[in-house]
């Protein structure tokens, strides 16, 4: 076959016959990278299989309610808090991509839930990065049974794909994509077009044989999965490792789920045996001082299906240079936006003081619901004035000042008395209903002081001029 010179884009994959700009799919500037490509090569990855698209459909044109629906099934990985993020165990047939930082501990995880789930079905784990003898060290050091895990080392496709038609497999772990090649493609493993073909071959092979496929894949210094973006779109499921890889603790959030809900996040320390679940994170976030101290507010975050209590911390000082923001575990516009409101619509002005806010734990926080407890936080920095330790906030803040309510708010009570949390303060859209009838017994609820507020004047007057709510 002629070999053809294309331009593809390394953010979404996309082909030009020439080099422009600005990709016209995703929007990247100066993305495109030259390779030399087969458009009509065959090999022997794709032989005995359809060629009908990722999932490997049919063909042919059939009603929706003709299709035969497979009953999803599911099994467990050995750890509960890795079936949360999953939600609620892996599905047979899935794909599921996971991306991290080099040493967060992808590997770790991966072999113990291989070894878990070979207890009673068969497994196999294809290590591209590593020999099988650091691996076999590695299960050793863990104390995983070694003995009905099938393991091979092999970066080539097509040679996977013989192996994988040879043997009837449950589960397929590759660490990592970044490592493996395909002899379509005439560029280097790791290259946007070598990770694109590989991950559709594979791919569409665990569709059609009903395997499921756990796919390593490492991040840029930017935080996202190196290679194409298309690569996100063929799997099911997107799972990152969040945290620092010389910290104990690690967070996994799922970006992508067919099969659960998204922005799920689970919890795992790491120990001499491996990664462990965390079953109350709020042991992490909420590792406060023994007293009160000024710029320290508790906020109830909603991550996928459950509440997190987070603690925020605030620091604004006085400069008489150019002031500084900076922001950890929030987007630093944000914090801008809300500083800029907070000034012209409850007349404290802090943008000419340094402001540093930061989410303990090593949390990152997407919901608007932090806005009014990074502002309380601020505030109570600026003021000097500790707020009381049980007391805990959420909402969303507006461009006109108002407090905007914000979504599963009860179960977001719920959570904060559950942890010993005495006062809330919550939007007035998200106040707890009153009972109907007069004589029926107070909820748990109820039983805490409740403070909703409609505007951030109002935020300020309660928390920082309520006698009751005054720390010495």
């Amino acid at each position: 076959m002629a070999k053809i010179t294309v331009y593809v884009c390394r953010e979404c994959g996309k082909e030009e016959d020439t080099w422009i700009g600005e990709c016209l799919q995703c929007g990247a500037y100066n993305s495109f990278s030259k390779t030399t490509v087969e458009r009509k090569a065959q090999h022997r990855a794709t032989a005995g299989l359809s060629h009908s698209g990722y999932a490997g459909q049919q063909h042919h044109i059939t009603k929706l309610n003709m299709v035969k629906m497979s009953q999803e099934l599911r099994c467990s990985t050995g750890i509960g808090e890795f079936d949360r993020v999953l939600g609620g165990g892996l599905v047979t047939g899935s794909v599921v991509l996971i991306g991290g930082d080099p040493g967060i501990g992808k590997s770790t995880l991966l072999l113990q839930t291989a070894t878990h789930i070979a207890k009673n079905q068969s497994v196999l784990y294809i290590t591209g990065e590593e020999s099988l003898s650091q691996v076999a060290m590695r299960a050793k050091r863990l104390g995983l049974p070694q003995d009905s895990l099938d393991v091979m080392a092999e970066t080539k496709v097509e040679r996977i794909c013989e192996i994988l038609a040879e043997q009837k497999t449950s589960m397929v772990i590759l660490d990592s994509i970044q490592t493996l090649y395909t002899e379509a493609i005439p560029a280097a493993s790791g290259s946007t077009s070598q990770i694109k073909e590989s991950a559709a071959i594979l791919t569409r092979l665990a569709k059609q044989r009903g395997m499921s496929l756990l796919i390593v894949g490492h991040v840029t210094k930017d935080g996202v999965l190196a290679g194409p973006r298309v690569l996100e779109h063929m799997v099911d499921c997107v799972l990152y490792f969040e945290g620092q890889s010389d910290l104990q603790y690690r967070m996994m959030r799922a970006v992508k789920n067919r099969f659960g809900a998204v922005n799920e996040l689970s919890v795992f320390e790491m120990t001499d045996q491996g990664l462990r679940e965390v079953i109350n994170p709020a042991t992490i976030f909420l590792d406060r001082y023994g007293e009160a101290v000024a710029g320290s507010v508790v906020m109830v975050s909603r991550n996928g299906v459950r509440p997190f209590l987070v603690e925020v911390q605030a620091l604004v000082s006085e400069t008489k240079t150019t002031p500084r923001q900076l922001i950890l575990g929030l987007e630093h516009n944000r914090l801008t936006f809300l500083l800029t409101i907070m000034k012209e619509q409850a007349n404290v002005d802090i943008l000419e003081h340094n402001v540093y806010v930061n989410i303990v734990g090593g949390l990152k926080i997407t919901e608007t619901a932090s806005d009014l407890a990074v502002l309380l936080a601020c505030v109570s920095s600026l003021k000097n004035q500790p707020l009381p330790h049980d007391m805990a906030v959420f909402g969303e803040i507006g461009l006109s000042g108002e407090i905007r309510s914000v979504p599963n708010a009860q179960e977001r009570i719920k959570e904060a008395q559950k942890n010993g949390f005495k006062t809330v303060v919550i939007p007035k859209m998200n106040q707890p209903k009153q009972p109907k009838q007069p004589k029926q017994p107070k909820q748990p609820i109820e039983s805490m002081n409740v403070i909703a507020v409609e505007y951030l004047y109002q935020v300020l007057q309660a928390v920082f001029e309520n006698d009751a709510l005054v720390v010495n």
